[in-house]
């Protein structure tokens, strides 16, 4: 087997790549309304009650129509599972891994057009949604080898008088809740880690892209993947979610998303149920408030060019986003002069054409709070520029830069998940230091400077579970930046990294005497 290597990603420069993106684009325009069953078990089910997944940058435009599962079958899916797990559990690790590999391969042969499905359904520019599919393929290929060697001889103490061996053995059955964010590669990532690992899965995800795991369910189909290995529910997450993280046979959860859903799934998996005989294992990422440090030994232009693409990459709406530029004062004004025509200099627009490098946000509740946040921030700090909603059809809103914002502000502290950039002022480089670390998430940060002894400095004492150096804080690679926050910004589970799939498996000694 070779080496894991990282996926390419497309270049969107390419005249015959940019063809071969808008023929794809108009093949899911054609397949957009369809409408989507439940899956367990490898059975498609249908209920009286439906709802619609929309596109963000035209919320008339009907992306798929799908079930609303009721506790029953929520149910119905745990104890599929359930069953499926008695014999899948007994799989080759090599087996198991053998489907991520062809999952890989099917992906990149439909690399175009997932990608494409992400433009439509969460408002992902061209490139944005290429890497997301990209990543995807790479947690296939990382998680398919992962679990060969975790299904390989452990390395232990051996003694004389007795035959000893250590090896790992999965779960149970997992609930696996991914975001709309990241609606392929998150998903993908959770759902292969778990059933690569002899897990079975009931795969609940995010309302707001529904569609996009529709399409990973027709990628397991294809790979041969057995049918109860992974069951998708779609609906409410009030009723499908915390029936699934509530009942007794679930063995484990793995969730992305906000910090107070993370935290009521934690609350609700801690809790013992009747028939429990186990401690549920809670993966969560959560939040963050991520902040750029900019000091005044950094390269100013490529400062700004880093907290740009961090800040405004699909449209802020990521957990590792740029959400605070911490610039130390004795380059505050110049950083600041070199920010504002970047930031105005964004094309904003449907993503499906190709110019617009920023789109939409993901739906009207989103648009509403990031507008509320402007709101609060302009009384908190000095509006430098956008502030406002883009007057068009769809939930546009214009990336923004507000400035001289204290460090316990509201938009300084609360995580805002749009395109909202506060910039705060720092004395020295350990003020900026101290303002970075005072929030209560730990997810990601960068810092932006020359002097060594600053990076030695940030290493010891920038509290975050990805931490990175003249580089933008956004764009971590599958096993090259294992993915996880301190804080609450979740349980650091470091996905993509080889201490991940630990979190899906248990170890059990067994030791022979030798006569």
């Amino acid at each position: 087997m070779k080496a894991f290597r990282n996926e390419q990603l497309t270049n969107f420069r390419s005249p015959k790549n940019r063809k071969l993106m808008e023929s794809a684009l108009r093949k899911v325009e054609r397949s957009l309304g369809r409408e989507y069953p439940i899956i367990i078990g490898g059975k498609h089910i249908r209920m009286r009650s439906k709802f619609r997944s929309i596109n963000p940058a035209d919320p008339d435009q009907v992306v798929g129509i799908f079930q609303k599962a009721d506790s029953k079958v929520a149910t119905k899916a745990i104890e599929t599972a359930l069953k499926t797990f008695e014999w899948w559990k007994f799989e080759k690790p090599e087996k198991r891994a053998s489907y991520l590999f062809k999952m890989a391969r099917i992906m990149r042969r439909r690399r175009l057009e997932l990608a494409a499905w992400m433009v439509y359904e969460v408002g992902k520019s061209w490139a944005e949604a290429d890497a997301d599919v990209a990543e995807a393929i790479d947690f296939c290929e990382f998680y398919g080898r992962e679990a060969i060697r975790y299904g390989g001889p452990q390395p232990i103490t051996h003694i004389p008088t007795e035959r000893s061996e250590l090896v790992y053995i999965p779960l149970g059955v997992g609930a696996v809740i991914p975001p709309w964010n990241f609606p392929l590669a998150i998903l993908t990532g959770m759902t292969t880690a778990s059933f690569v690992s002899g897990n079975t899965v009931v795969l609940k995800p995010s309302s707001d892209a529904p569609t996009i795991a529709a399409k990973f369910m027709e990628v397991v189909e294809q790979a041969g993947v057995p049918d109860g290995v992974v069951n998708y529910v779609t609906g409410p997450g009030r009723i499908a979610g915390e029936v699934l993280v509530q009942h007794p046979k679930t063995r484990f959860v793995a969730f992305t998303g906000s910090k107070e859903v993370g935290l009521r799934i934690n609350e609700v998996a801690a809790k013992l149920q009747h028939g429990q005989i186990w401690i549920k294992r809670a993966v969560l990422e959560m939040g963050g408030k991520d902040a750029i440090i900019v000091d005044n030994e950094a390269d100013i232009d490529d400062a700004v060019t880093g907290v740009v693409a961090s800040a405004y990459g699909f449209q802020g709406q990521k957990c590792s986003a740029c959400s605070r530029a911490i610039v130390v004062k004795d380059v505050y004004k110049t950083f600041l002069d070199k920010l504002i025509p970047q930031v105005q200099a964004i094309e904003v627009g449907p993503p499906r054409d190709y110019n617009n490098w920023m789109g939409p946000v993901i739906n009207r509740g989103a648009m509403n709070s990031i507008l509320n946040y402007i709101r609060i921030g302009k009384k908190e700090g000095r509006l430098l520029t956008g502030g406002s909603r883009i007057p068009r059809k769809g939930y546009f809103i214009q990336p923004t830069v507000i400035a001289d914002v204290k460090p316990d502000a509201t938009i300084a502290q609360e995580e805002i998940f749009g395109p909202v950039l506060a910039v705060i002022k720092a004395r020295n480089f350990d003020h900026a230091l101290e303002i970075a670390n005072g929030t209560v998430y730990g997810l990601t940060g960068a810092v932006y400077t020359k002097n060594r002894k600053k990076i030695e400095a940030a290493k010891k004492h920038f509290h975050v579970g990805n931490l990175y150096f003249n580089r933008k804080c956004t764009g971590a690679l599958v096993g090259v930046h294992p993915f996880g926050g301190f804080n609450l910004s979740g349980t650091d589970s470091k996905a993509g990294g080889r201490d991940y799939l630990l979190l899906f498996l248990q170890a059990k000694s067994m030791s022979e005497k030798v006569k």
